[in-house]
């Protein structure tokens, strides 16, 4: 008999490796598409874009890919330390044009967190006015059904 804890963790890697099978279903059907069709873009781009045009329009739920999402993203810093450890082999890169690089590299960064905060914050707005709509119409009782 399993422990309850183990059986929980279990499931719980179970449908991690799911959810991250679900995720490399799409990364293939965007490479099929892109060697099919003669795409100039990565496959993982063609990939990428099947699966949020498949999250708007409902045809798979966040939930379907949200653990073995969150997963990736936990453990996407170890695919960086090869490129990392790769620098050494290019001495050049530790000369002026290495710090043109780096600093490209720290503004580009720095314009993608603003951008992306930015962002975030309408989508936050716009979900708020959403909801304060929704709660004053019931507040009003123009959302309730009423017999006379």
């Amino acid at each position: 008999m399993l422990n309850g804890n183990f059986a929980a963790l279990l499931l719980r890697v179970v449908r991690i490796i799911v959810q991250i099978g679900i995720l490399t279903i799409f990364y293939y059907m965007g490479v099929g598409i892109v060697t099919y069709l003669h795409i100039p873009l990565p496959g993982s781009v063609i990939g990428l874009l099947l699966l949020v045009l498949s999250l708007i329009f409902k045809i798979i739920k966040v939930e379907y890919i949200q653990d073995g999402a969150s997963f990736l993203i936990g453990v996407l810093t170890l695919f960086f330390i090869p490129a990392t450890v790769g620098v050494i082999d290019y001495p050049e890169l530790m000369s002026i044009t290495g710090l043109l690089i780096i600093l490209a590299v720290i503004a580009s960064t720095l314009i993608s967190i603003y951008v992306t905060g930015l962002l975030t914050q309408l989508i936050e707005k716009k979900e708020l006015k959403k909801k304060e709509g929704t709660e004053s119409i019931l507040e009003e009782g123009k959302g309730e059904l009423t017999v006379d």
